[in-house]
C-alpha cells in the first residue's frame, strides 16, 4: 500500500492543477445538485421500531385517521396573581380570549380551553390550555407562530402569568455554523503554533473545508431520495471537519519532515503520502467502522447519521491523499518553517537541502552503525524526552494511568439513561417555567402523563373493556388520576391518560410503567382487549432501555472489527489488544465524569447545568462511537511511526522514542483541536448539547494525553520485542499492507533522493 500511495502522492504533486481542478469541479457539481434538489423532509420512519411505546404510537396514527401524532403542540400555562384564582371573571375572560384567538391560527387543529377540559388545579391558582397544530414544529412558519404569540402577549397584559410549554413555540435548534466557525478559529491558532507557518496552518483548514463542502452538498443533494436532512448531517459536519484537519495535518507534517531531511519537493510529497498517508487510510477505516456500526443499534436516525458521517470521513481521506499533495505542489516551500527556509538561503542552496542532517532515520548509512534509529542524530524534542521519561519508569506510569482512569470510571456503574426534557432547560426559558408551574399546580407527575392505547377489536363490548382497563390502571399504586377514554370513529380503539405521582424521569415512574405492563396479561384475559403504554414518558423509558441493551453489542462489533484491522496494520497480537484496552479505559472514565457532573451534580454549577438528572439516552452510544474512532486515529498515527522505526531497524525501546520524536507534537496538536472544538459546545444552553460537548472533550483528553501519551509507551516498554510478536501461521495468513513504508525501498529511486535514504533494515524475523 505504501508504494501505491507514494506514487499517488507524487502524481498528485506533479499534476497538481488537474487534481485541484477535479476537486473544484466535484465541489461545484454536488453544490449545484444540492441547490436544485427538493427540500428533504422526515420520511416518517419510526424513531426506534420494535419498542412498545413506538408500536402504540404507530397504532394511534393508524386508528385515528387525520391525526398527526407528530403534530406540534403548545401547552399554555396560566397562573393567577397572588390571592386570585384563574376562575375569577377577569382572568377567565382573558383565558377564553386567548383560546379563541389561538384557534384562528392558520395551522391550528384545535385549541382546548381549560374550563371545558377540566384543566384547572384544585386550588384554582393554575390552569392550562392546549393548542394542537396540523403540522410538525419544524414546519411552522413565523406567521403561524405570530398569531399565538400575540394572543399570549395580550393575556399577559391582563395581569396573568403566562408560560408556554410544548414544542410549537420552543426555540428550534440552529442550523449550525457558529460552533464550526469557533472550531476552525481554534484549529487555526493551534496549527499556527504547531507549524509556525501561515501556509502550513492554512492548508489543512482549506482542504478540510473542501471535504466538508463536498460531503454536506452530497447529503443535501441526496436528501429527498434517502430521507436525509441537515440534522442527519450534523455528525458528518463535525467529524468531517475534525478528521479532515487531522489527516491533512499529518501529511503536511510528514512532508515538512521529509523536506528537512533533504528530499526534493515531489519526492517528499510522495514519501509523505506513502507513509503518513498509509496511517491516514487505516485510521479512517477505524472511524468508518465505528460510525457504520451505529446501524446495529436499530435506530434509523442513528443509522443515517452514522453512514453520512462515515461518508464524510472517506471524503476526508481522499482529500488528504490527493488534494493535499496537489496543493503542496503549488506552494512547495511555503509550508516549510521559517527556520528551515532561512537555513536553506544561508547555505546558498534550495530549501529542500536544508537541515539534511539525517533527522529521519532513513538518512543514515546502511552499515548498521546507527542501526536505523539509535537516535544518535542529536535531534531531541519534548516528545522524545517524555518517551524516555516513561521508558525509565514504565510500571509507575502504567499503574498511575490505570488507577486514575479506573477511579474516574467508577461513577459510570451508576449510569441512568433517559431523555432530559423541559426540567433540564434554564429557568430563564418559558418552557422551564411552564414545567415548574404545572408541577406546583397539578403535581410532579403531571408533566409526564402515560398514554394508554386500548385495542378493543377482539372485545365483545369495546366501551366496557376500555372502562375496565382504565379503572384497574387508575387503582394502581402510583397513579394519581385517569382521564375519560376517547374512542376513534370506528369505535374499536380508545385512548386515555394516566397521571403518575412522580416526575417523568424518576425511578418511581419507571417502576410504574413496568407494573402496568406486568398486569396486562390478567386485564387482557378478563376484557378481551389489548393495551399498550406510550406517551413521551413511556417512549423515553423504552428508548433508554433499548439503547442500554444495544450498547454492549455495538461496542463488541466495533472493537472486534477494529482489532482485526489493527492486527493487519501492525502485524502484532498484543498492540491491538492494548489499543482496545486503552480505549475502554478512556471511554469509561469519560462516562464516569459525565455521570458525576450531569447526573450527580458535582461541579454542575460551574458548567451552567440547571438540574442534574439522567444522562441522555443517545449519549453513551455517541460517546463510544465517536471516541472509538478518534482514539484509533491517535493509536494508528502514533504507533504506526513506532512500527515504522522498528521495521527499519530500531530496537523496541528506541522505536518508542523515535515514534514520539516524530509524532507526539502533531498528535497533541490534533487532540487539542478536538478538545477545543468539543468544549465549545459546553457553553450551549441546551442540556443535551452541553452533555455531548463535555463528554467528548474529556474523552479525547483522557485518551490522547493519558492513554496514548502515557499508557501506550509504558505498556510497549514492558513488552519490549514481544509487543511486535505474531505467530508464524498468522503472519502467513494475514495480507501485507505495508503501512510502515518498507516497500518504498523497492520503488524507483529519485535522482534527488539523498544517498542512504533507503530503509536501514528489513523487518526482523518472527517466530
Amino acid at each position: 500500500m505504501a508504494t501505491f500511495l507514494y506514487r499517488m502522492g507524487r502524481t498528485a504533486f506533479q499534476r497538481r492543477w488537474l487534481v485541484t481542478l477535479l476537486w473544484v469541479l466535484l465541489l461545484g457539481a454536488v453544490g449545484l445538485g444540492a441547490a436544485k434538489a427538493p427540500a428533504s423532509s422526515d420520511d416518517g420512519t419510526s424513531f426506534m421500531p420494535g419498542i412498545e411505546a413506538q408500536k402504540a404510537f404507530d397504532l394511534i396514527g393508524e386508528r385515528f385517521p387525520g391525526t398527526d401524532v407528530n403534530g406540534a403542540s403548545a401547552r399554555i400555562v396560566f397562573v393567577a396573581p397572588d390571592g386570585q384564582k384563574v376562575t375569577g371573571s377577569g382572568n377567565r375572560a382573558a383565558i377564553d380570549a386567548l383560546v379563541a384567538k389561538a384557534a384562528d391560527g392558520p395551522e391550528v387543529a384545535n385549541a382546548v380551553s381549560p374550563f371545558t377540559a377540566g384543566a384547572v388545579s384544585k386550588d384554582g391558582s393554575t390552569a392550562y390550555a392546549t393548542v394542537n397544530f396540523k403540522v410538525q414544529a419544524g414546519d411552522l412558519t413565523d406567521a403561524d407562530k405570530a398569531v399565538l404569540e400575540k394572543a399570549i402577549d395580550d393575556a399577559r397584559d391582563s395581569g396573568l402569568t403566562v408560560e408556554v410549554g410544548g414544542d410549537a413555540l420552543a426555540e428550534q435548534p440552529a442550523a449550525g455554523g457558529s460552533a464550526e466557525a469557533v472550531g476552525i478559529a481554534l484549529a487555526a491558532v493551534v496549527l499556527l503554533i504547531t507549524f509556525g507557518s501561515l501556509a502550513a496552518a492554512g492548508l489543512p483548514l482549506l482542504t478540510a473545508l473542501v471535504g466538508v463542502g463536498v460531503s454536506m452538498a452530497s447529503i443535501l443533494a441526496l436528501g429527498s431520495v434517502f430521507g436525509l436532512s441537515l440534522t442527519t448531517g450534523t455528525l458528518a459536519t463535525m467529524l468531517g471537519l475534525a478528521v479532515g484537519i487531522d489527516y491533512a495535518l499529518f501529511v503536511v507534517s510528514r512532508y515538512r519532515e521529509e523536506r528537512a531531511g533533504g528530499h526534493a519537493p515531489h519526492e517528499a510529497a510522495g514519501l509523505a503520502t506513502g507513509t503518513a498517508g498509509s496511517a491516514v487510510v487505516f485510521a479512517g477505516l477505524t472511524v468508518v467502522i465505528a460510525l457504520a456500526g451505529l446501524s446495529v443499534v436499530g435506530v434509523p436516525m442513528l443509522t443515517k447519521m452514522g453512514l453520512c458521517a462515515a461518508g464524510a470521513v472517506v471524503v476526508a481521506v481522499l482529500v488528504a491523499l490527493t488534494l493535499v499533495p496537489a496543493l503542496l505542489g503549488m506552494w512547495p516551500n511555503a509550508v516549510l518553517s521559517r527556520a528551515t527556509r532561512k537555513r536553506g538561503r544561508a547555505a546558498g542552496r534550495p530549501a529542500e537541502a536544508a537541515n539534511n542532517s539525517g533527522a529521519d532515520y532513513r538518512a543514515t548509512d546502511n552499515t548498521g552503525t546507527h542501526n536505523g534509529g539509535t537516535d544518535n542524530t542529536g535531534t531531541h524534542n519534548g516528545g522524545s524526552r517524555w518517551a524516555r521519561f516513561v521508558l525509565r519508569r514504565p510500571v509507575a506510569v502504567l499503574v498511575a494511568c490505570v488507577a486514575g482512569l479506573g477511579i474516574l470510571a467508577l461513577p459510570a456503574a451508576s449510569l441512568e439513561m433517559g431523555m432530559p426534557g423541559a426540567e433540564s432547560k434554564p429557568v430563564s426559558s418559558t418552557e422551564r417555567r411552564a414545567y415548574d408551574a404545572l408541577a406546583d399546580g397539578f403535581g410532579a407527575g403531571f408533566n409526564g402523563p402515560l398514554t394508554i392505547v386500548v385495542d378493543a377489536k377482539g372485545a365483545a363490548d369495546a366501551k366496557a373493556a376500555a372502562d375496565e382497563i382504565a379503572k384497574k390502571i387508575g387503582a394502581t399504586r402510583g397513579v394519581v388520576s385517569v382521564s375519560p377514554a376517547r374512542f376513534n370513529p370506528a369505535g374499536d380503539t380508545a385512548l386515555f391518560s394516566a397521571v403518575p405521582t412522580a416526575g417523568p424521569n424518576t425511578e418511581d415512574t419507571k417502576n410504574l410503567v413496568k407494573t402496568i405492563r406486568a398486569e396486562r396479561a390478567d386485564l387482557e384475559g378478563a376484557t378481551g382487549a389489548t393495551f399498550e403504554v406510550t406517551g413521551s414518558t413511556a417512549m423515553n423509558i423504552d428508548i433508554a432501555v433499548a439503547l442500554q441493551d444495544a450498547l454492549v453489542p455495538y461496542l463488541t462489533v466495533i472493537v472486534v472489527l477494529a482489532l482485526i484491522l489493527l492486527l493487519v496494520v501492525f502485524r502484532s497480537v498484543l498492540v491491538p489488544v492494548k489499543a482496545a484496552f486503552g480505549f475502554l479505559l478512556s471511554v469509561l472514565a469519560a462516562l464516569g465524569a459525565v455521570v458525576a457532573v450531569f447526573q450527580w451534580g458535582w461541579g454542575a454549577e460551574l458548567l451552567g447545568v440547571e438540574q442534574a438528572g439522567p444522562i441522555m439516552s443517545l449519549m453513551p452510544i455517541f460517546l463510544v462511537g465517536i471516541v472509538f474512532g478518534l482514539a484509533m486515529d491517535y493509536e494508528v498515527f502514533l504507533v504506526a511511526r513506532m512500527r515504522e522505526a522498528y521495521v527499519h531497524g530500531d530496537r523496541a525501546p528506541q522505536a518508542v522514542v523515535t515514534g514520539f520524536r516524530h509524532s507526539a507534537r502533531v498528535v497533541v496538536a490534533a487532540a487539542v483541536i478536538m478538545i477545543a472544538v468539543f468544549s465549545g459546545f459546553i457553553a450551549s444552553g441546551e442540556s443535551m448539547i452541553k452533555t455531548i460537548g463535555f463528554g467528548l472533550a474529556v474523552a479525547v483528553l483522557f485518551d490522547a494525553f493519558v492513554v496514548r501519551m502515557a499508557l501506550v509507551p509504558a505498556v510497549l516498554a514492558l513488552l519490549g520485542d514481544k509487543a511486535w510478536w505474531l505467530p508464524g501461521w498468522l503472519d502467513r495468513l494475514l495480507p501485507r499492507v505495508d503501512v510502515e513504508g518498507s516497500g518504498l525501498a523497492a520503488s524507483p529511486t529519485d535522482p534527488t533522493r539523498p544517498e542512504g535514504s533507503e530503509p536501514a533494515h528489513q523487518e526482523p524475523a518472527r517466530v
